[in-house]
């Protein structure tokens, strides 16, 4: 075979790879309607892979006629991209607002797919994406891998005031929480009765706890929970008709406090609580062992040292 032969079947060979892998990159997004003029695109009940691309977040959008309202931008910028396709496939009216529930990746990194100027979330929100933003793109990058080619951090730049928000006909409700994070906004549409919940609430999976306060979790749970409202959005998991998912995620809580707190109390070093075993009601939701693990390392030791402190022993 000639040089130029060989170059041709490289070029040929090279191009079908890139045609394979910009196939590959395809989160599939498929809206559902789950209310009038409301939309939802549900994640997977699964860990961040190479394979899911970090989607498994819940992301949303109201169709009015003063435009489009988007809650949640997804995990990358190929995400948030395709999320503006899935929308032109529902509606030709344009995206005039993007909020963002809290600060963590799943939840943002798709901004750069909307204008900057549609961009808003709470301001500890904010202050959030732009201290930890960089580091979370990172982590992704190692998580994702391709999926998040030319992803960067775009923090929204306008803040939020929690309260009434009227949008072509919708009467939001723009409510501010916190316990997933010290900031977690909550949306609700009182004209459909369709409530957001972002990570303030997990349906079938462990909740993550990165950023956790769990009584002020608990006790925004308990706000949640008093609303009326008809449809359930969490961040993660399927859509709900009832508060289930709100008694599950409060049950979870309320077991991993109390399991840590008494761990901590009898004196167990980490291994030994990593080792407790979970409830049979438990067992069932999705990466539960990964979560608790993670649970463990993240909180465990603000328990042994309120432990410690009560007893008055010294800490190791």
């Amino acid at each position: 075979m000639s040089r130029s032969a060989r170059s041709l079947v490289a070029l040929f060979t090279l191009g079908w790879a890139l045609l394979l892998a910009a196939a590959d990159m395809n989160y599939d997004l498929r809206p559902v309607r789950v209310a009038a003029d409301t939309w939802v695109l549900t994640g997977l009940n699964e860990d961040f892979s190479f394979k899911n691309g970090g989607n498994i977040v819940n992301t949303g959008f109201i169709v009015t006629p003063a435009g489009v309202l988007v809650i949640d931008s997804g995990p990358s910028r190929a995400y948030g991209e395709q999320l503006r396709r899935a929308i032109a496939r529902i509606t030709d009216k344009p995206v005039v607002m993007v909020l963002n529930t809290h600060h963590h990746p799943d939840h943002f990194l798709g901004n750069q797919a909307f204008a900057p100027d549609t961009l808003a979330a709470l301001p500890e929100t904010i202050h959030g994406i732009h201290s930890e933003g960089g580091g979370f793109n990172e982590n992704m990058y190692r998580l994702a891998g391709d999926w998040m080619a030319g992803t960067e951090v775009l923090a929204p730049t306008k803040p939020l005031t929690p309260g009434p928000l009227e949008l072509g006909g919708h009467t939001l409700e723009l409510i501010a929480l916190k316990g997933h994070t010290g900031a977690d906004l909550a949306i609700f549409d009182r004209s459909t009765g369709v409530l957001f919940a972002g990570d303030l609430v997990f349906h079938d999976r462990a909740p993550t706890t990165p950023h956790a306060n769990i009584p002020a979790w608990q006790a925004s749970l308990d706000q949640l929970d008093t609303l009326g409202f008809k449809v359930l959005v969490p961040g993660h998991g399927p859509v709900s008709l009832d508060a289930g998912p709100i008694r599950q995620t409060r049950a979870w809580l309320t077991w991993l406090d109390k399991a840590l707190r008494q761990a901590a109390e009898d004196g167990l070093d980490m291994t030994e609580a990593l080792a407790l075993d979970l409830p049979a009601e438990f067992r069932r939701l999705a990466v539960v062992e990964a979560e608790y693990r993670r649970s463990v390392g993240q909180l465990f030791p603000a328990y042994e040292l309120k432990a410690l402190s009560h007893s008055g022993r010294p800490a190791q």
